[in-house]
C-alpha cells in the first residue's frame, strides 16, 4: 500500500564530483538514481538497501533502488534524491511567475515493488 512522504531533491558532493567525470558515468547515474530513506522508515517498511521502490505524484513517477540515509540526516516521513532525470519527473510546470517550477518539498507516494 502506498505511503505519503515529502521528497526533497537536492545536490550532493558526490554528484558534483562525478559530474566532473561526466553525466553518463556510472557514479553520476547511480547518484541521481538512488532514493535515500530515513532509517526508521526503512525499518517500518521492511526495506533493505537496494530494494526497488516506486515514487509518484500527480505529475509523474519513477522506480529506483533505495538506501538508508546516514544517521539522523533525514527525518522520518521525508525522502531525498539528487537532482536529475528522476526528480524532474515529479516537478510540475507551474512557476508561480518566477520561471522556476517547485523542486523542493514535493508531496509524493512511495510503494515497494515486487522483487
Amino acid at each position: 500500500m502506498p505511503e505519503a512522504f515529502i521528497l526533497i531533491p537536492g545536490r550532493t558532493s558526490r554528484q558534483g564530483t562525478t559530474l566532473n567525470e561526466g553525466k553518463y558515468t556510472d557514479g553520476y547515474i547511480e547518484e541521481i538514481s538512488t532514493l535515500q530513506v530515513a532509517p526508521e522508515d526503512m525499518q517500518r517498511l521492511q526495506l533493505v538497501d537496494g530494494d526497488l521502490v516506486r515514487v509518484y505524484n500527480d505529475v509523474g513517477e519513477f522506480t529506483v533502488p533505495c538506501k538508508s540515509a546516514r544517521g539522523d540526516e533525514l527525518p522520518p516521513g521525508m525522502l531525498f534524491i539528487s537532482y536529475g532525470d528522476k526528480s524532474s519527473r515529479l516537478m510540475g510546470g507551474d512557476t508561480q511567475g518566477c520561471g522556476m517550477p517547485d523542486s523542493k518539498g514535493l508531496d509524493v507516494f512511495l510503494e515497494t515493488t515486487p522483487g
